[in-house]
């Protein structure tokens, strides 16, 4: 494919074989390190460390370079605890009356329920949006391309950001969230994608056994 003539390029850095591999290794080991959090402390975490996560998130890949996402930060204690009480309506609509029991079987050794005090406890929340319109400039209107796989990609580049800087987090996703477009103020042409919480475990914070269970390299992938 020719480039166009306008087109700009900028340098990749190189590495040996033995640097990559090292480098690959490190990294698996230390995400492996990585827990899904739901006891967290009140403990303050720096906003300079979560602008930082936001900005790795910023860099993923999107279609077109639209960068379809958008990332409001929690931090009041008043927005927190309104967050918490409309998800936790959803939860326990989902628990009592919409969830099928094989669903709910699943979730069963992992020890989830309506109760969703973390989302009051932790000190910063993250709603993720998806925009179906925007593009990469300050008040761009286009059509967004790949919208879920972008911001699913900026999602998990953020998790790991946040983690590599010493901080647990947890995804919810409550059914549906459109409380969070009206506590946070989005337009609507963005759809809640997720929120993330972050912070520091509570003293003595533990996780189930069976959340450590990963499926090994030879059921998660295959060369063909």
């Amino acid at each position: 494919m020719k480039d166009h003539p306008a087109t700009e390029h900028a340098p990749l850095p190189a590495y040996t074989d033995a640097e990559r591999l090292a480098r690959a290794e490190a990294f698996r080991a230390h995400m492996a390190t990585r827990r899904t959090v739901r006891n967290y402390s009140d403990q303050a975490v720096s906003r300079a460390v979560v602008e930082q996560a936001l900005l790795t998130a910023g860099g993923a890949p999107s279609g077109a370079n639209h960068q379809p996402w958008f990332f409001a930060v929690i931090e009041s204690p008043e927005t927190r605890k309104r967050v918490r009480e409309a998800a936790e309506a959803e939860e326990r609509d989902f628990y009592e009356t919409k969830a099928p029991q094989e669903w709910l079987d699943a979730l069963a050794p992992l020890g989830t329920d309506p109760d969703k005090s973390f989302l009051e406890t932790a000190p910063v929340l993250i709603a993720v949006f998806a925009q179906r319109r925007g593009g990469p400039r300050p008040g761009d209107h286009k059509k967004n391309y790949y919208v879920t796989e972008s911001v699913g990609i900026a999602t998990g580049l953020l998790i790991a950001a946040l983690h590599d800087a010493g901080l647990a987090t947890l995804t919810h996703t409550p059914a549906p969230m459109g409380f969070l477009s009206e506590i946070c103020g989005r337009p609507d042409d963005e759809k809640p994608f997720l929120l993330l919480v972050a912070g520091h475990p509570a003293d003595g914070a533990t996780v189930p056994v069976a959340a450590l269970d990963k499926k090994p390299l030879d059921q998660i992938a295959a060369w063909v």
